[in-house]
């Protein structure tokens, strides 16, 4: 299955906790005002890629902690990364996507994105609010982004901010 990719990263270390390989997708609605990522924004921009080939890609670096998937808006394209977080799981790296949907809009969009969500890890939640940045924020550029524990929640019925020690690593 291919995917619509703004670009990958194979060595991150701003994008969560460790050494990650990144995912940023291509297409966001959201059109936040200061966005990092404005070339991501087009729907039909990017360029496609196999996720096989993005597994492999992975695989190939065994120094990796988690891979992030970021955008673009992640939740536009739930089919293929669906694909690529399952694979992901099997190598036990933790998995870490961002949104500019709340969590809570991520529970009404449907049942695919419902599943996406379920198979990662940690979300970072919310649009980019301009007027809300800060440099200092660790793993979100607004401070009305939440770091959320995505298993806890599900599990609990409720969101779980996800705790984060003093060396930005998370803590259950």
């Amino acid at each position: 299955m291919k995917i619509r990719l703004y670009g990958c990263v194979n060595d991150s270390i701003v994008d969560g906790p460790g050494l990650r390989y990144c995912v940023f997708t291509q297409g966001c609605i959201h059109h936040c005002l200061g966005c990092h990522n404005p070339k991501s924004h087009d729907l039909y921009g990017g360029y496609l890629k196999e996720v096989d080939e993005i597994i492999q890609e992975i695989s190939q670096n065994p120094l990796l902690d988690g891979v992030t998937i970021s955008g673009g808006e992640p939740f536009l394209q739930p089919l293929p990364l669906i694909e690529l977080v399952s694979k992901v799981k099997q190598t036990h790296l933790h998995i870490m996507i961002y949104s500019g949907y709340t969590y809570e809009e991520i529970l009404n969009l449907g049942e695919n994105e419902r599943k996406l969500l379920s198979l990662c890890d940690t979300l970072v939640d919310g649009r980019f609010v301009l007027s809300l940045r800060s440099l200092t924020l660790l793993y979100k550029g607004s401070s009305n982004q939440r770091i959320i524990d995505i298993s806890s929640s599900l599990r609990q019925g409720n969101m779980v901010i996800q705790q984060v020690n003093e060396y930005g690593e998370f803590v259950n």
